[in-house]
């Protein structure tokens, strides 16, 4: 959610506004900057699952759009409740925007993220037919939490532990599911993998409640950004980067990895830049960019950690 506070704010989100028209906006209700944290876990699991044996790329593509078909229907959750709950208004736009700005209708929000719970559903059972069924109670229980992260009496995202659980669901897990469907079993090794991962999907959830610390603060939630306040909130954030990169190249030094996995700095001019921006600025629409960078740092990171495997493999 963000407060619009000033004029200047006020002028870049009419410019904003003007741009959501059409398709646009369907696409702005994914909040899409959003999904390469279901995309990028489920790439880097299955690089990880490469020296086992051949990976079976049907299973590997089912699990990716059920991912983001997930995570879409998390976001519209999100909107949907948010605009219920009296956090959207029109003196606020949410990251979509759909309810407050262009006029979608809130149950249609909610149907959408519901018909797209169903079609992941779907292509669940398939996965569960060609691997096991245990993981019918993962994807039950990764669904829930996609709901009550903004639904129901007790909101996740209204607590503390948004950043914990959707880095331990979004992070890890999906890359430990993604492991599991193509070796059929699941090691320390891609439990050492995931680590990284996890911190960055956190961070991502970390950098939005900065964005919206004053927002959510009128509104009632409780989110760590809050509680410890915005100044070691990006402290916080910091240590997820630095921890995460850190992280790899100790796996590096200790022979988890080959040194081609040091390919992930190439990305790291962009938490860098996040970090910046954040210390830099306080008003929400000027550090999007930071938001922006936080989750292209997931993407290239596990984009780069997965190449890096790859290459070693081959090699």
């Amino acid at each position: 959610m963000v407060i619009v506070q000033n004029d200047r704010e006020r002028k870049i989100l009419q410019q904003t506004i003007k741009a959501d028209t059409g398709w646009r906006i369907w696409w702005q209700l994914t909040r899409p900057h959003t999904l390469t944290a279901a995309f990028a876990p489920v790439f880097l699991g299955t690089m990880i699952a490469l020296p086992g044996d051949n990976i079976h790329f049907p299973l590997f593509f089912a699990m990716l759009i059920a991912s983001i078909f997930i995570q879409m229907a998390t976001n519209m959750f999100n909107e949907y409740y948010d605009f219920k709950r009296g956090l959207d208004t029109e003196h606020s736009i949410g990251i979509g925007g759909t309810i407050v700005r262009n006029g979608i209708k809130p149950k249609t929000v909610l149907n959408l993220a519901f018909l797209l719970y169903g079609i992941s559903v779907l292509i669940g059972i398939y996965i569960c037919m060609e691997t096991s069924w245990l993981l019918a109670v993962v994807g039950v229980l990764s669904m829930m939490i996609g709901y009550f992260y903004t639904g129901g009496p007790y909101p996740i995202a209204y607590t503390p532990f948004g950043e914990l659980v959707s880095g331990i669901v979004m992070g890890m897990l999906l890359i430990l599911i993604a492991f599991y469907i193509q070796t059929g079993t699941v090691t320390a090794e891609a439990v050492l993998l995931s680590i990284p991962s996890m911190l960055l999907v956190g961070g991502i959830m970390m950098a939005n409640n900065i964005r919206d610390i004053v927002g959510d603060t009128e509104g009632g939630r409780k989110t760590l950004a809050i509680l410890v306040g915005r100044p070691n909130a990006i402290t916080i954030l910091m240590f997820f980067f630095i921890i995460s990169y850190g992280w790899i190249i100790a796996l590096i030094l200790f022979g988890h990895l080959t040194p081609w996995a040091l390919l992930i700095l190439l990305s790291i001019r962009k938490p860098a830049t996040a970090i910046s921006v954040f210390r830099k600025y306080t008003q929400p629409l000027e550090v999007m960019p930071a938001m922006k960078n936080t989750a292209v740092t997931n993407t290239l990171f596990a984009l780069l950690l997965g190449i890096s495997i790859l290459i070693g493999y081959i090699l």
